[in-house]
């Protein structure tokens, strides 16, 4: 790609036309034009997704490296992250602060009362709802854990070895058919959905690829490290409460347990992952960093801000599907 640049520099004129266009559109005051942001954060998504392997054809990260692509993520990156930090107010807390903010956040979500979304999941979610719902989740459940891989490196500590430890689980003891993703790719296709990763990506919303390329946006620069640290903390305390509602969805429209397994698994086992996150991470990282310890906090709470935005989104989408179940059946068989 740089090379077929260099020699017509100006074939980027027109993507980088537009791409300064949805940059205003998404990140101006307003900040209401989805087209602008799903165009944004696909581009970065596709970049992103460059950091992990996806065992195809090798020549398909001919362009990892690209000076442009780095760029063109350097770029959206700058002022998006900006925006995303507008949108939640976090301040500087003193060392003393931090543990008791922590507790407190921890005791807060791990059994809060459902939200509107969540009962809708819940309690309204039809069939055709729930397939939906695993399409756009598997986007990012057919490679869970993929972005904690990418901050496990370095010098040894008991909190590196803490997070091995549940990255470990997540990848099921190094047995494939235990590994979270091959739970979610069993709900897929006890639906008759595809199990393939990306299978579904045309139909996710950008809330869902924000948060995912967040993830990537922390585990990759490990001044963030901390924040990355708090974000997963929220993420494993609170993710046996908000999966118990669409296990439960799964039980009420009479679906069997390979339908739901992967909802199961997380409520028995991020219990005890949230814990450890808090014990033997967090509370570890604030002796260490004392000054620096309020950006776990801030990670905590900008990722509760992008999960809830996230699971709002995927709501809107499935109401839209259940108005029109025929038109969203025919656009995601068309993507098997």
């Amino acid at each position: 790609m740089d090379a077929r640049i260099l020699a017509k520099p100006q074939a980027t004129d027109t993507f980088n036309e537009k791409l300064d266009i949805a940059l205003e559109d998404s990140f101006s005051k307003d900040g209401e034009d989805s087209s602008a942001h799903i165009f944004i954060q696909r581009c970065l998504y596709h970049i992103n997704r460059l950091k992990l392997f996806w065992y195809d054809e090798l020549q398909n990260y001919s362009n990892e490296n690209s000076r442009f692509l780095f760029d063109v993520r350097s770029k959206i990156e700058e002022r998006w992250s900006a925006w995303e930090e507008n949108q939640v107010s976090s301040k500087k807390l003193n060392s003393s602060e931090v543990a008791q903010v922590l507790c407190e956040r921890a005791d807060e979500d791990l059994d809060p009362e459902p939200s509107e979304e969540g009962k809708y999941i819940r309690d309204e979610i039809s069939e055709n709802g729930y397939r939906r719902l695993l399409a756009i989740a598997s986007l990012d459940g057919l490679v869970e854990a993929s972005q904690l891989s990418r901050v496990l490196g370095g010098a040894a500590s008991d909190v590196q070895l803490m997070l091995t430890k549940i990255f470990w689980e997540e990848y099921g003891g190094g047995k494939l058919g235990r590994k979270h993703s091959s739970h979610f790719a069993t709900m897929l296709e006890e639906l008759g959905l595809d199990s393939r990763p990306e299978a579904y990506l045309d139909i996710v919303p950008w809330e869902v690829l924000a948060n995912i390329n967040h993830s990537f946006l922390l585990s990759e620069q490990k001044r963030k490290f901390l924040r990355y640290v708090g974000g997963l903390m929220f993420i494993e305390i609170s993710v046996p409460a908000s999966f118990r509602n669409n296990k439960l969805a799964g039980e009420r429209l009479g679906l069997n347990g390979e339908a739901t397994s992967y909802w199961d698994i997380h409520i028995k086992e991020d219990i005890r992952h949230g814990q450890w996150m808090l014990n033997d991470v967090a509370l570890p990282l604030l002796e260490k960093y004392p000054e620096d310890a309020w950006e776990m906090v801030m990670g905590y709470d900008q990722q509760k801000f992008l999960s809830a935005r996230a699971a709002a989104a995927i709501v809107a989408s499935i109401r839209k599907s259940e108005d029109d179940p025929v038109l969203v059946q025919e656009k995601m068989e068309s993507l098997i």
